[in-house]
């Protein structure tokens, strides 16, 4: 029998794994990872810092107790150069190999956006543990760091270096911190307590050049202001990695298309995680992935499972002013309404039938999140 294949080695993938194994012990599944294959959780990279952590420390199971834990096939530090969807076949670096369905979960890649300067190849981005082991490197001899990105990474490292005693600039086009998930009303909020400890802001513009300035970093903005910094780092978001879906013919678009059962173009091809859009929308999150892996190992073991998503917050981890946050779609027909203000903002999203479907909560109302959760959801 062909194995289930599963390319990655992220949460996606090894979610997916172990609730394939809940359900059948003996169905032969391979894994497919270029990297290492250590289960670690990736949220933890943004905030691990001012913990101390080793890179070390962040790994939960090494790869190779997880593939005998698990009963499956690990092949490591593996790429794969090419599907093969009429034979069935992934054309790696190793090997070829065959399988009965196939699962992409292969994450996403930092966004690089373009820089001049002589140092704009020595900016650094956090999107793996080798990456976070270069960057704790990086910021041994350091006192300062320029982060471009003011979105929910970009300022949960910001949080997490200006605890750990570093002097933190944020760079950002956008007007406002994590304007992409918050309100503005509710992304203001961020600004006063992370400024006062020692986090900088610099909105409505963005890093133009990097250039060395003797063991530091001169970045010049957009509009000529010129920042000094040890360590500059990129967190400008993440871009779903699609080339090797899109160069296999399956349909693509931010994301790997898939429905609502995970599928792909091909009905032996499946989306999960970071690299999937499901119909039309990209849920980068842990809980949405957890719950799409679920009913995606029923699919996998034959049942007919379709992905369902209940009402899941995001909680940002910027412990100097907590935000936990419903999004809600750009697109979404309602408005942002201030419900309570005090030591932080209480916000609700309201569709045309005022009905709350999202909500933003920060300060002392980020604790609120499961009471706000249950209000969204009893409206349904």
């Amino acid at each position: 029998m062909k194995p289930i294949v599963v390319l990655g080695s992220g949460l996606a993938g090894y979610t997916l794994v172990r609730e394939l194994r809940k359900l059948d012990g003996d169905i032969p599944i391979t894994l497919v990872t270029k990297d290492s294959g250590d289960y670690y959780s990736k949220p933890t990279l943004s905030n691990a810092f001012a913990q101390n952590k080793e890179p070390g420390s962040l790994v939960l199971t090494p790869a190779k107790t997880m593939a005998e834990q698990q009963k499956f096939i690990l092949l490591a530090n593996t790429e794969v150069r090419a599907i093969h969807r009429a034979e069935k076949k992934l054309d790696t670096t190793a090997c070829v190999i065959e399988y009965e369905k196939l699962v992409l979960a292969m994450g996403a890649d930092p966004i690089r956006i373009p820089l001049q300067g002589d140092a704009a190849n020595e900016v650094l981005s956090v999107n793996d543990l080798s990456d976070y082991a270069r960057f704790r490197e990086r910021l041994k001899d350091a006192e300062s760091v320029a982060i471009m990105g003011g979105g929910l990474i970009g300022c949960e490292f910001a949080n997490d270096l200006a605890h750990a005693g570093y002097k933190v600039s944020v760079i950002d086009p956008g007007p406002y911190p994590i304007a992409g998930l918050l309100p503005e009303e509710a992304g203001r909020q961020l600004l006063e307590p992370l400024q006062n400890i020692g986090v900088s802001w610099h909105f409505g513009k963005a890093a133009q050049r990097v250039d060395r300035s003797g063991q530091s970093f001169q970045l010049t903005l957009t509009d000529q202001t010129v920042i000094s910094a040890d360590v500059v780092l990129s967190a400008v978001g993440l871009r779903p990695r699609i080339q090797l879906a899109k160069d296999a013919g399956l349909s693509v678009n931010r994301g790997i298309s898939v429905d609502e059962r995970l599928q792909t173009s091909d009905e032996a091809i499946f989306a999960l995680g970071d690299c999937a859009e499901i119909n039309g929308q990209t849920m980068p999150y842990v809980l949405p992935i957890m719950h799409a892996a679920r009913a995606l190992s029923k699919t996998l073991g034959g049942s007919d499972a379709k992905a369902v998503f209940p009402y899941m917050p995001v909680v940002v981890k910027t412990p100097a002013h907590p935000i936990a946050v419903l999004p809600v779609p750009r697109d979404a027909p309602g408005s942002w309404k201030i419900l309570e203000q005090g030591p932080g903002i209480k916000m609700g999203f309201f569709n045309p039938q005022d009905e709350m479907v999202g909500f933003a909560l920060t300060g002392e109302y980020a604790k609120e999140r499961n009471e706000m959760t249950a209000r969204c959801a009893a409206k349904t």
